[in-house]
C-alpha cells in the first residue's frame, strides 16, 4: 500500500502566509498569477488574496515573467519543464509551490513552502475526494 501525506487547511494557511511574505519581500511586483486548472487553482486564489493580485490566468499557452506561476507541488519536475518552455524570460520566472518533493533537485526559479516528509502521495484538501475515489 502506498503512503499518503494528508495536508490540513491550517497547514495550507500557514504555508500561504510564509510564501506571501517571501514574495512580498522580494523586489519583484507581479501583474498576475498563472496556474494550471488542476492543482494550482486553489493555491493561486489564496496567494492572490494575500498579495492583492486581481488577475489569475489559467492554462495559458504563453506565460509572462511578470506573472507569478503557482502550483501545489513540485514533484517529478515535468510540470516545471513544460511551464519553463512557455515563459517569455525563464530566468526571471518565480515558480511557487506549496510543497517540493524531498530528495529532488530543485530549479533556481522554485520557491516552495515546505518539503514533503517522504515519498508519500500528498493529498490536499481540495483533491481529497478525487484521491479517495482513485483508491477504489
Amino acid at each position: 500500500m502506498a503512503l499518503e501525506q494528508y495536508v490540513e487547511w491550517s497547514e495550507i494557511d500557514s504555508i500561504i502566509g510564509r510564501l506571501s511574505d517571501v514574495i512580498s519581500n522580494s523586489s519583484r511586483k507581479f501583474s498576475s498569477i498563472s496556474t494550471l486548472s488542476r492543482g494550482g487553482l486553489v493555491p493561486s486564489r489564496l496567494l492572490a488574496d494575500h498579495l492583492g493580485i486581481k488577475k489569475i490566468l489559467v492554462d495559458e499557452e504563453r506565460i509572462s515573467y511578470n506573472s507569478l506561476f503557482v502550483d501545489d507541488i513540485f514533484d517529478s519536475g515535468k510540470t516545471f519543464e513544460r511551464v519553463i518552455s512557455q515563459v517569455d524570460n525563464s530566468s526571471k520566472l518565480f515558480y511557487i509551490t506549496l510543497f517540493a518533493r524531498r530528495g529532488k533537485t530543485h530549479p533556481s526559479q522554485l520557491i516552495y513552502g515546505k518539503e514533503t516528509d517522504n515519498d508519500a502521495y500528498v493529498v490536499f484538501p481540495w483533491d481529497k475526494l478525487e484521491f479517495e475515489r482513485s483508491k477504489k
